[in-house]
């Protein structure tokens, strides 16, 4: 027995020999992998911490600021290296206004500066149905040759577009005027009633491109048409008209006008004798000195009675006649006035009946054409547009050398 037990105390003494040798080493290990812990693993440690910390962002969004990267003086920089405050467009536009002087811009060749665009006027305007100051300087210039011209007027552009827009607007009010005073007119747009503030030139002698004012006609058809007219035109220098009739009428219309004076003048010497039209027109009988009054006077007016007709017919001096219209002047003052519009309108009031005659006279047959002098020398060319010049008497037809 106690051979035995010797022989089982070592083998347990080297057991518990070898457990302490195993224990040992396992402890010093960890002793020593501590201290190394704390001496130079801390870079392990940190990584593991980010790589923890970045999950945890990725996973909530409100994470702490304090997982994020810390700021650099190389952040600091680049936000104090941004860009200065863009200056706003109206700013910009204006200095470089200020700055253009045309030096820079490269002309090609056959081109030149030739001026300053003219702003449209910001003061002086009016409300719709007046004529403003504004537009009367514009019409003054054109008077003027050396303005007449198309490098001045587009230079001036601007202006004449501000000037056009009022016209239209009076335009427009004065047509539902119009309107009440004779029913017979159509309420059309301005459109389909103003002229033209470009002429043609091609067969007149002047040659300047545009005209002196502006100008609108009513009829039963608008601007154009066989049957009699209300013209308006604004022209500065005391020149601005309201004129009603027929401008040198067609052959057909011309024909049945004087046959129709031939048949039955009365009516019509009513109409232009009563006292309220010589008012506003003159009186009914042709000028001792040949100058305008009433409806005679016109430039396009017979010297000698037309073929057909005696010398001596009671009714000569209205059938020499080849245009039946009358012309009425008002001041400057006048048309600046607030109330130019309704002044325009009673006059048309006046007018009324002349206008309604001659669409009698014009439309009713007056049967033999030759019997009247349709065909005669003189009235060749009856059937012709107003003077192509421009002047007064082409402003009133509403032609003045345009081709509408």
């Amino acid at each position: 027995m106690p051979s035995a037990t010797r022989t089982r105390n070592p083998r347990s003494a080297s057991t518990k020999e070898r457990v302490k040798k195993r224990r040992a080493p396992s402890e010093s290990s960890e002793h020593s992998e501590f201290e190394e812990d704390e001496a130079v693993s801390v870079k392990p440690e940190t990584k593991k911490r980010k790589q923890y910390d970045s999950d945890d962002l990725d996973e909530d969004s409100d994470g702490d600021a304090t997982a994020k990267k810390p700021s650099t003086g190389k952040g600091k920089r680049k936000a104090k290296a941004s860009p200065t405050k863009k200056r706003s467009p109206r700013k910009k536009q204006k200095a470089s206004e200020d700055e253009f002087d045309g030096s820079d811009v490269e002309l090609k060749e056959g081109q030149e500066v030739v001026g300053t665009v003219v702003k449209a006027p910001t003061t002086g305007l009016v409300p719709p149905g007046r004529i403003s100051q504004n537009t009367m300087n514009f019409l003054n210039h054109l008077k003027d040759p050396a303005c007449n011209d198309r490098e001045w007027f587009r230079l001036h552009e601007p202006v004449y577009r501000v000037a056009e827009k009022e016209w239209k607007d009076f335009v427009e009010t004065f047509t539902d005027d119009l309107s009440e005073v004779d029913p017979q007119i159509p309420p059309l747009p301005p459109k389909d009633v103003i002229h033209r503030i470009y002429r043609d030139v091609r067969f007149s002698n002047d040659k300047t491109p545009y005209k002196k004012g502006l100008s609108a006609s009513f009829s039963r058809s608008g601007r154009k048409g066989i049957f009699a007219h209300y013209h308006i035109a604004v022209k500065p220098g005391n020149e601005s008209i309201i004129a009603a009739g027929l401008w040198c009428p067609g052959r057909a219309e011309l024909a049945n006008i004087r046959a129709n004076l031939q048949r039955n003048s009365k009516p019509f010497r009513r109409v232009i004798s009563s006292p309220e039209f010589v008012k506003f027109f003159g009186k009914a009988q042709p000028h001792p000195k040949g100058e305008r009054q009433n409806i005679f006077g016109f430039e396009d007016e017979l010297k000698v009675a037309p073929k057909g007709v005696p010398k001596d017919h009671k009714d000569i001096d209205l059938l020499k006649c080849r245009s039946f219209a009358v012309v009425h002047l008002f001041t400057d003052k006048e048309v600046l006035d607030p109330n130019f519009r309704q002044t325009l309108a009673s006059v048309a009031r006046v007018v009324q009946p002349f206008i309604h005659i001659l669409n009698d006279l014009v439309t009713i047959g007056g049967g033999n054409a030759t019997a009247v002098g349709s065909n005669d020398d003189e009235d060749d060319d009856g059937d012709e547009d107003g003077d192509e010049d421009g002047d007064e008497d082409g402003e009133e037809n509403g032609n003045d050398g345009e081709n509408d």
